[in-house]
């Protein structure tokens, strides 16, 4: 018999929620064969098994926390039979000291999210509904059982119109009172991001300071290569001109693309960006990162941005995907919100805020004409950049986004 214990999924991650189980009791497993998926603070991972054989017992239940290193399943030797009962309770031995949150508890983020039931007696295996991977994330979002959802879709798989419908039956049903407020328990993205901003507001002085420019000349560009055979397929966005344009200035400015080691007193200036990209998901605030983004032409970056934003909004991204930023950009333009005061993440030295870009009446020449405007919004660690060089990188920044040519 071998038990599988939570990995190390890197990334100084300490603990992963269990999602779902892709086996049961009494299943035949093959080596690397996916077992379960769990959710960390910052993504989704599957579980490869590293042993081959059948299931003898799930130890532990879909939505508890599991501490790295503690338990969550055990295999026997192929062909042997399951082991009496499918998992032990809170007061086994060796489960409530290495499980956070073992079993059914007062903070289920829902009434109707209730865990998978423990295999009869003789090795019955566990029935796991038939959904599709966007109806299960939905499920996990709206906190419903998947498996009270009867399916529509082919061979009565779930969808997620089915979820969303199981969702509204159910408040149909319930009391006008349990409306009047909803109780989610803190966890996942959502304490993550609460715990990055309020360490990095508390920690790092932040100053914020802001640019209003005539972007007309870099619409005209993004218009102009939008139509060129390179660019087919792409989303070229503003943002990708932007970071495009942030990275070819941090060669200028360096001390924006440094850190604060408060334990060795040391200023660490990166020589490299890896540039984190605030991207708004199902999940919540995820900051994919484009490694290496110094190296890459704008044809490159536009590819990496697309393709890191449309795997972390999928629920795709691997933590790897979602860390080691060294200086950020968001884009709040894409709301219709002028202008923010973004908070640095943890560790960098400054964080660009893209407002919208709309037409906007601009003096030129001593007339008034109507131009394409942009704010852009800059904060960053007072400990690490000073005024004069803060405002001088936002500057720059403008300049070359009021012409961008100067970029060649």
């Amino acid at each position: 018999m071998q038990e599988f214990r939570l990995p190390d999924l890197g990334e100084g991650l300490t603990e992963a929620e269990l999602v779902s189980w892709s086996v049961a009791v009494g299943d035949a497993v093959a080596l690397n064969q996916v077992i379960a998926e769990v959710e960390t603070a910052k993504a989704l991972v599957e579980l490869p098994s590293p042993y081959a054989g059948t299931v003898l017992a799930l130890l532990a239940d879909p939505g508890a926390t599991v501490a790295v290193g503690a338990p969550l399943i055990r295999i026997g030797e192929p062909g042997a039979g399951p082991a009496q009962g499918s998992r032990p309770g809170p007061g086994a031995p060796g489960a409530g000291s290495v499980l956070v949150g073992y079993g059914p508890t007062a903070t289920a983020p829902s009434r109707r999210r209730a865990p998978v039931p423990d295999a009869p007696r003789g090795g019955a295996a566990q029935v796991r509904p038939d959904a599709k991977p966007s109806a299960r994330r939905l499920a996990r979002e709206l906190g419903v059982d998947l498996s009270e959802v009867p399916g529509s879709g082919a061979g009565g798989a779930i969808t997620t119109g089915d979820v969303r419908a199981s969702r509204d039956a159910d408040e149909a049903t319930e009391p006008q009172a349990d409306a009047r407020e909803t109780r989610t328990p803190i966890r996942g993205v959502r304490r993550q991001t609460a715990d990055a901003v309020v360490r990095s507001a508390f920690t790092a002085p932040h100053v914020t300071e802001f640019l209003t420019v005539d972007v007309t000349a870099s619409t005209d560009l993004l218009a102009t290569l939008r139509a060129t055979p390179a660019y087919a397929g792409l989303k070229l966005t503003p943002l990708a001109l932007v970071a495009r344009v942030l990275v070819a200035a941090l060669r200028v400015h360096p001390t924006l693309n440094s850190s604060w080691d408060e334990e060795r007193q040391e200023i660490v200036t990166r020589h490299y960006v890896n540039l984190g990209i605030a991207a708004a998901t199902p999940r919540g605030l995820l900051v994919p990162t484009v490694r290496d983004a110094h190296l890459m032409s704008l044809l490159e970056l536009t590819r990496a941005i697309d393709e890191l934003t449309e795997t972390a909004r999928a629920g795709r991204a691997t933590p790897a995907d979602l860390s080691g930023a060294t200086v950020s950009i968001t884009n709040v333009g894409v709301f219709g919100v002028d202008a923010g005061t973004p908070i640095l993440g943890p560790g960098q030295a400054a964080i660009l805020c893209l407002g919208a870009i709309a037409p906007r009446p601009w003096v030129a020449e001593d007339r008034v004409v109507v131009r394409q405007v942009v704010t852009l919004g800059l904060s960053f660690d007072h400990r690490l950049v000073d005024g004069e060089q803060g405002s001088r990188f936002l500057a720059d920044v403008g300049a070359t986004l009021t012409d961008p040519l100067t970029l060649l």
